[in-house]
Parts: structure tokens; sequence; C-alpha cells
């Protein structure tokens, strides 16, 4: 059915659709990063005013757009973001630089001149598929990444382009800087609304913390012991968890050795417009003591020895304000953060091991997890504002001891399982086919005794008419009782009733008759001639994840690890457990007034 025009005027169509709605359409001019035109639609259902209200749904769109194609100012997005950065933003300088560089290169080329009041959420969504789609933002060409600007003969470092997404982080945080700017043009009355809340944000990367192992710690702090004073600085950072910034800061007056305390109250950061390095209050702004252990304390000691031992050699005066890192020999000039960072990723270069600085940090927490630390403790010593969230997200990497001994904490809290049910023991408590009900009510009838041994079963024949079952059935429900020693059957005679029960229906059934559980093994004899040897009545105490559960008496050679395997095996059994699970289980060996032996345990071969 073809679309019928009901109204066109200059701008704006209105056509009625084959559900009878109509659809509104307005254009709102062309999208700058596809360069696509860009459409306003809604849909007015049918009804007896339909037309009038599309009309007005089609005043009102236009409303919207000449309110865009005209605003309120002339100013560009890169105008507001110049002086949103400029005057406005309150982040840390190498912050403000790096959004500037997502200004110069990922949004100016798109929406750079743009007025303020023309970008909406559409636009913002274009612009983000784009930086998903290439960081270069290329032109689908083929095109070759020269490894060089200048003029130079091609190699293999010369390759055709990849396009390669920018990173989602990178994106969230273009997101934020656009949503701050834009808040300000509502406040000063640029614009009437902001467009970035129209859109969520980009999600955010799952974090993957992967901190160096227990063994690759110990080998970059042996590498690094080469030079106390550098040996020094990283066993801080493991221990402390302090960033870089914070470390290369910390004066000797910020140090505390009778209360064992260390106190972070600044930070180095690099400032790139005047590319200068400065001094600064610390990353979250707030100031955190850090409890230090005897073995951090006495090598704090002895590193301030050395430094007051070199300061007074080169004739130079050390103060309490000095600072503890430093390259000069009145330490009163603070270490660069980079040059930590340079140094460090050589050294684990000549180690072989790819890892970062920032990543002790991750250490740090992973290591105070898995001791058993509470969270708070260790965002409280990491430093992060967040009350623990960051900490367990971003910084704390899975560790299997951990896991491993919460496994074993939560198996002993939680409800035991039922003994396993055999295939008798199953069909005796809920039979599911005919034959099974016809077996298992033939089965307690001879329970019951309405059936004595010897007495033959009806033929099969008249079980049939009387179960209403077919011959097949019958004959499936004779055999199963055959199988559990309920009947006898014979060659050209009817099924007789037996004494030899199903000792393994008995015990595993729901509802049959108690059953003994069975005494501790006879041991074998220990020598040629049948005599025991060493023998002697014992107490036996079996525990399973450190909770006792039987105890019994049994003649026994303590001395005799098979003799023991085999009561230890059998009280697994009684205990309705496979003895894949026997190395879950201890045996204590008493003599008789109480006097412990030794305590069995069965080790994996």
């Amino acid at each position: 059915m073809a679309r019928a025009r009901v109204a066109k005027k200059q701008r704006g169509a209105i056509d009625r659709l084959p559900s009878g709605a109509l659809r509104v359409r307005v254009s709102a001019g062309i999208d700058p990063v596809t360069k696509r035109r860009l459409f306003l639609t809604e849909i007015v259902s049918k009804g007896p005013n339909d037309l009038s209200d599309a009309e007005r749904v089609r005043t009102r769109l236009l409303n919207q757009i000449d309110e865009q194609k005209n605003p309120r100012t002339k100013a560009t997005v890169s105008q507001l973001l110049t002086r949103y950065l400029e005057k406005y933003f309150d982040g840390e300088p190498s912050t403000r630089d790096q959004y500037r560089g997502y200004v110069r290169n990922h949004i100016a080329p798109f929406i750079g001149n743009e007025p303020v009041g023309c970008v909406n959420a559409e636009v913002l969504d274009s612009l983000y598929a784009e930086l998903r789609r290439c960081r270069d933002h290329c032109t689908n060409r083929r095109r070759t990444d020269h490894r060089t600007t200048r003029k130079h003969d091609c190699d293999d470092r010369c390759r055709a382009h990849e396009c390669k997404p920018l990173g989602p982080t990178a994106i969230r945080q273009i997101h934020y800087l656009l949503s701050g700017a834009y808040k300000r043009a509502v406040r000063w009355g640029w614009v009437p609304r902001n467009p970035t809340a129209d859109i969520d944000p980009p999600a955010s990367p799952p974090a993957d913390p992967s901190p160096p192992t227990v063994e690759e710690a110990a080998r970059i702090l042996d590498e690094a012991w080469q030079d106390a004073d550098w040996g020094t600085l990283l066993w801080l950072a493991m221990t402390t968890g302090a960033r870089r910034g914070e470390l290369t800061a910390l004066r000797w007056v910020d140090y505390e050795p009778d209360a064992a305390v260390l106190s972070l109250k600044r930070a180095i950061a690099w400032d790139p417009e005047k590319s200068v390095w400065f001094e600064k209050d610390t990353k979250t702004h707030q100031q955190r003591r850090v409890a230090l252990d005897p073995v951090t304390v006495e090598l704090l000691n002895e590193h301030h020895e050395r430094c007051s031992e070199r300061a007074s050699f080169l004739g130079s005066e050390f103060s309490r304000d000095a600072f503890m890192f430093s390259r000069d020999p009145d330490s009163s000039t603070f270490q660069k953060p980079a040059s930590v960072t340079q140094r460090y990723e050589r050294m684990v270069d000549r180690l072989g091991i790819n890892t970062t600085l920032h990543k002790l940090r991750h250490y740090s927490a992973t290591e105070l997890i898995s001791a058993g630390v509470d969270v708070r403790t260790v965002a409280g010593r990491l430093g992060h504002g967040s009350g623990g969230q960051t900490t367990l997200r971003v910084y704390t990497a899975w560790v299997s001891e951990a896991d491993q001994r919460a496994s074993a904490a939560l198996v002993d809290r939680v409800p035991k399982r039922p003994k396993p049910l055999s295939q008798a023991g199953r069909v005796r408590a809920k039979p599911r086919s005919p034959y099974e009900k016809l077996a298992v009510d033939l089965y307690e009838q001879v329970e019951r005794g309405e059936r004595a041994d010897g007495d033959e079963l009806p033929p099969m024949k008249r079980l049939a008419i009387d179960y209403a079952v077919s011959i097949g059935t019958v004959q499936r429900a004779i055999q199963l009782l055959q199988d559990w020693g309920t009947v006898e059957v014979a060659q050209g005679k009817r099924a007789k009733v037996s004494q030899r029960l199903s000792a393994e229906v008995d015990v595993n059934s729901v509802e049959g008759p108690e059953v003994r559980a069975p005494e501790p093994p006879e041991l074998m004899p220990a020598s040629a001639g049948g005599e025991r040897s060493n023998t002697e009545m014992l107490e036996f105490e079996v525990r399973r994840g450190g909770q006792s559960i039987q105890t019994f008496a049994a003649e026994a050679d303590s001395s005799n690890a098979t003799h023991l395997r085999m009561l230890l095996t059998a009280a697994v059994r009684r205990d309705g457990r496979d003895l894949s699970e026997i190395l879950d289980y201890e045996m204590d060996v008493r003599r008789p007034e109480g006097t412990v032996i030794k305590t069995f345990v069965t080790m994996p071969a």
C-alpha cells in the first residue's frame, strides 16, 4: 500500500502510514560528522483529530530546529571548550593538557566549528561512533602509515593503515569534558539545555589488574637492592602502596620513627604549560598517615643514616626538611617521578618482567586483601576516596590461594549433601515408569509379609490384568525383582519369593528397614604365619575439615600404615563419601587411656 501525502509545505511533511498513523518528518540539517542529512521524526496515532495533532507536532519540531539554527550565541564548540578549560576547569594541569589534546585531535575536526546550539544527542552519538571506528579518522581509502613525516625510502616500518578505535576510557573522558563545558553553557544562557544529558556515557572498560607475582616481586627487589637507596624506594612503594609522586615528595619531617608512621601530604606533578615539575597536594587532596612495620622502620632508619653521612662527608647541611629521595648531597631537591619510572622500566626489562611501576600499588592492595585486611583499611592506605570500591574493582587482582580459602570456609557452612541413592534405592524412593511401580508394589508386599518365602507370584497375565499393564511391563518388573534378590525365576515356572532381600535396596532405600552400619574391617595378618604383629586395642577419632564425625575402637597396629588406611577407608564409606575424597579426612590414633599416638592422613600419590 502506497503512503499518501496528507500535507506538504515548504518545511516538513506529514505522511499517512499503512497502519493509519501519521508520521511527521522535518529536516534538521546536515550531520557535521557523517555529512548525512538529519531528520526529526515523530509518529501520531490514528484518531479523529490526528491531522491537527500532527500539525502541532510539526510546528514544535520546526521551533526546535529554528532554535538550533539560531542559537542565543554564535560561539562555536571549540570556543566553548577553550574558555571552559582555561578558566573553569579545576583539574590538574596534566589533565587539562590531555583534554586539550582531545579537543585538538578528536573534537575540533568534526564539531569544532559548529555553533554550540546546533549540537544535539544525534550529533554526539555520531561523534562517538567515529571515535570507536578509527582514532586517526581515516576516510576508508587505502593509505600507508609512514614511519616518519620526512622524505624517506619506505621499508618494513611503513605499513598499510589499519583502523584502531580510540580506547573506551578516552571516549568517556571526551564525554565528560563536553558534559562539563555544556553545563557551563547552560548556566551562561548560551543554550537552553545540555545535549550530553540525552545520551549515556560510553561503557567503562572492565578492570584487569595484573600486579607482579610474589616471585616476580622478589626478583625485582633482589635486583633493586644492589643500590640501597633505590631498593629502599621500591620497598616503600610495595609496602605502602604510595603513588610515585607521593614517594618522591616525601621529606624526613613526614617520617615518625617512634610512632612507626609515614605521613603522605604532598606529591610531585608535571605542569605541561610551564614545562616544570612542581610540588602540590595529593591526588585526592587529602593527607593520610600510613603505619609502618618494624622491617620498614629499620630500613628507613638506615636510609636516613646513609643520607646524613653522605651530606656530612661533602660538607652539606642535612635538615629534617630534606627530601627522603634525592640526587643532591644535601637532599634539597626532589627526585623527578619520570626518572623513577624510566629507571624502573629499564630494570624490569633486564629481568624480562612485563610490569610497570604503578602496578606495585596493585601488588600492595592484592597482598593486603589476601592477608585478610578489610577493604576500607586497604583503601585508606592507598588513598582511595571511594570507600573501597575502586580498591576492589581496579587494584585487587584475583588470588588463587585466597579463593581456595574462601571455598574451604564456605563448604563447612553450607548444608551437607544427602547420601547418594543407588539405582535400586532411587526406584524404591521414587518409582517413575509403570514397571518400576509394579516392582516396588510387589516388593513391599513381600516386605510386609503378605507373600512368604517360597510363595509363587500370580501368573504374568493375571498381574497384567490386575495392574492394567502389558505383559512386557510385567516381565520387566519381575526382572527388576530378580535383580534385587526378591524373587527367583526358573525357566517354565512362575517366579517364587526369595528370602535373599537385596542389601543395597535396604541400605539405600528411604522407607526400608533400619540397617546397622558395618563394623570396621578385620585387619589382614601382618605376618605369613597369620599372627598380627604389635596389634593392640586402640581408639580412633575421624575428622573431616577439622570436625569430628566418627569415633570407634578396633584392634590394630599403629605402626602399620596399611592397617590404618583400611580403617580410614571404612570410615569414609560409613560417612557416605566417595574414596576420592579420602584426602579430606584425618584420623587420631589413641590408646584407651587417651594418649594420642599419631594423627594419620592419606598422602596423595
